[in-house]
This record gives structure tokens, sequence and C-alpha cells, in this order.
């Protein structure tokens, strides 16, 4: 989502670098490509003149530039400004009394009954009970809609049949919430083309009567600043508590997810990242600047690494590691692992665009079907050949080709590939033993 702006300020803090000091001409010529880019992604102008203000202010810094080399200095001042900018991770509100209710407005058509169903799946992994219930009396289906979501993300919906009420149907809801112990309601309410005094007069209504413990507008990343603006209006006629950017994978420019917190007042909390029911994240601004100064969102990651990779297994394949028993199986079973962590294009997007990454082409794509190939490789070979590839010849390897549909040098390259996946896993290992023993060393020298 941030990658044009992220190649732009790469490109300003390359041309910094080589400089012996940051003089005001050099300040003025990144600011000047900063703000370039900013506006070319997408970022309000007057939240990117504010940023573009602090970031002159605290370049200039004396203590900062003695410091620093004049590329470094630029980037601390951009990520410590776009930091404070974006303000600190804003956690959901629950009622001190359960059920809360969350109330998810938006303009129709801006996702809200999937961003429903997504905060329901979240709530799930949160070990919370969730409920969902429509008050889109308007729209037809919308009822039906929901209870399809619903019935997806495995959670309870509370249909509403019988009334034609909004309020009604939510306070039918919360009965059913405190019969069925269930300690969160969703209220995925009814949505206009457009902001009008009958959508805001009925939301206002039951927000006095429910005293929700969200208000949560869900804003389309595709739109912009058009979304920028209708959250500003939500939020002076309703006072949300918070705001949801979905479709932020696509080709949206990034700007909206920079700017909409300081222009509304409402903080970004969640951010969707998917079509599927678990691409909701919540929203952390330390980790958003990270990915748009090419840093990485390495965080994520290892909360994505934590989520999918089976611990069981991971203690298995240390314990190989010392042993130096990297098999075809264990390949096989670790490229499982990665292809459960979602695209890996997303996994790609969360590494610092630096180092031995920072000459990845722009967009990259990753064939999935390669892996898909590798797996089935593997499968066509026997227990016997997975465990010890030394005794696959030339004649096993035909037969393996023919029995995953592909060729002798397909063959070939998934051995030389898992050949150099186990020289890595074997240095990795003997890192990881020589780590232990240090560790193991300062602890007896302790006692």
């Amino acid at each position: 989502m941030f990658e044009n702006l992220t190649e732009k300020l790469q490109r300003t803090f390359k041309n910094l670098r080589g400089q012996g000091k940051l003089t005001d001409e050099h300040l003025d010529t990144a600011l000047a490509e900063i703000r370039e880019a900013l506006l070319e992604g997408d970022v309000n102008v007057g939240v990117a003149d504010e940023l573009l203000a602090n970031i002159r202010a605290k370049a200039v810094g004396s203590e900062v530039m003695l410091q620093l080399s004049p590329d470094q200095q630029v980037v601390k001042v951009v990520r410590d400004e776009l930091a404070a900018m974006l303000g600190k991770h804003a956690k959901p509100s629950f009622a001190s009394r359960p059920p809360s209710v969350w109330m998810i407005v938006g303009l129709q058509g801006s996702g809200k009954t999937t961003t429903t169903g997504k905060l329901a799946k979240w709530l799930t992994q949160q070990a919370h009970r969730p409920l969902v219930v429509s008050t889109d009396v308007y729209r037809p289906a919308a009822r039906e809609q929901l209870a399809q979501v619903a019935k997806a993300v495995g959670t309870a919906v509370w249909p509403g049949t019988g009334s034609d009420k909004p309020l009604e149907i939510v306070k039918g809801a919360i009965k059913e919430a405190k019969l069925s112990a269930s300690d969160v309601v969703l209220v995925d309410t009814a949505g206009r083309l457009h902001i009008d005094d009958d959508l805001m007069n009925e939301l206002s209504m039951l927000k006095k009567e429910l005293q929700p413990s969200e208000m949560l507008f869900i804003a389309d990343a595709m739109i912009g600043q058009d979304a920028v603006r209708s959250a500003g209006e939500f939020h002076k006629r309703l006072g949300l508590t918070g705001v949801i950017l979905t479709k932020l994978d696509g080709d949206a420019r990034g700007g909206a997810a920079l700017s909409i917190g300081k222009v509304t007042g409402a903080p970004v909390k969640f951010v969707g990242l998917g079509e599927k029911y678990d691409a909701l994240e919540g929203f952390y601004p330390e980790r958003i600047v990270s990915r748009v100064l090419g840093m990485g969102d390495l965080m994520s990651l290892i909360e994505k690494v934590e989520q999918t990779v089976d611990k069981k297994a991971a203690a298995e394949l240390e314990r190989k590691l010392r042993k130096e028993d990297f098999t075809l199986e264990d390949f096989r079973d670790q490229l499982k692992q990665i292809r459960k962590m979602g695209p890996l294009e997303k996994i790609v997007d969360m590494l610092p665009k630096m180092g031995p990454l920072q000459n990845l082409p722009k967009d990259v794509k990753v064939d999935e079907s390669q892996l898909t190939r590798v797996e089935a490789i593997i499968n066509s070979m026997t227990n016997q050949e997975r465990r010890d590839h030394n005794v696959i010849d030339g004649k096993r390897r035909k037969r393996i080709a023919k029995g995953s549909g592909t060729t002798v040098q397909d063959v070939n390259t998934v051995l030389k590939q898992y050949l150099q996946m186990r020289t890595i896993m074997k240095q990795y290992g003997a890192l990881a033993a020589r780590t232990k023993m240090k560790g193991l060393g300062k602890l007896a020298g302790r006692s």
C-alpha cells in the first residue's frame, strides 16, 4: 500500500548519503522531495505541511547534527515526526459490564457487513464471544447477507425478524447476548450513498439509547481523501471512537492511513488487509511508519509466525538442526508452514527494504505455484528418498518427475534448493548451539 511513497522517500534519503553535513540547501531539497512524495501518496495537504514544518524544526537541532550523517538525521526526524503524527496504538474499548456494544457505521458500499464479520473473527481470536446483528431494514436482503457472513466466520447472529425498527432489533440482540453469555454485540448499521440527515438522526438515536463502547467508522482506503472527509463529517456529528481502514492491500496510495486520524481526531483502530475474514489487524502506528520508510514490519511478521507456526513442530526442527538431520520431509514441512502465513507478497512486504533486500524489484511477485510444484515433487518420493537424498539416482529422478508431472530438471532444481537450505540450517544449528553454550558458560561463571 505504501510502495510508491516508500520508493520516493528512499530516493530522497539516498541523495543525502555521502554528504559531510546537513546544510540548509540539502534540507530544502529533501523537504521539497518529501512533500511531493506525501502529496502523491494522497496525504492530506494540511497534514503534509504541518509534518514538514515539524521536520524542519527538528532537523536543524545541533545535537542531532553532531551525532548522525545527513541521511540518518533526516530519516530519524521523519520517523519520529510521522510516529508523533499518527499517535499511539489505540486499543478497542469494552464496557465494564458485558455485553459491550460496538456500532459499525459508514457509507453504503464501504464494507460494513464484511468488516463486521472480520471484527467477529478477530474478537473470537481474542477469547471474546461476539454476537452480530444488522439494523439495515432498508436495503433488501441486508440482514440475510450478515447471516451468511456470520455463518462463514462461525459466530452467533441475531436475525431480528418480526421488527423493522432498528432500536427494537438491537435491544433484542442485547437480551439474547445476556442469555447466551455473548460479551460483545456488533451492530451493522444502515448506510447511504451519501451523508444525509435521516441517516445521522437514526445513528444518533441508536448511540443515545445504546451507549456503545465503540462507534467505528468504516473508511474505504481506495477512495483516499474522500474517505477522510466522510470520516470527519461522521465524527463531527456522531463522535466516533475510532476508524477502520479497509482495502489497504489494494492499489490504495496509503495517504488516508497517514492522515485520517490527524484530520478527523478519531484514531485508526483496525486495518483491513485482504478479502478473507482473518485479514484484519490492529493499527500500530510505529509499524506503519517503519513500512513507509522501508524498514519493514518485523513485529507483525513475528506475530504472524507465532500465530501460524506449530510450536511442537518448531521444537522438533530445532532438535534436528542440532543433530544436522534436516531431511527433504522437513524441507517440505517448512514450506507448508510458510504458506500458512498467507500470500508471500505480504510476507516480503514486511521485510526491510535495505541490505540484501534493497534491490528487490518494485511490486515483487512471488510465484506460489513454484511452492506447489516443490511439494508435489517431494510427495512423489518414497519415504527412503525423502529421508536420505543420497539414494536418488538418475533412474529415481525420472520416476519422481513422472509421478509429479514435472521434469527431471525440476527435480534437480528442488534437490539443489534443498541442499542450499540444508547448509543454511546447518549453520543456524551451529550458531544456536554456540549461543546456548555461551549462555551456559556465563551462568556457570556466576555460580
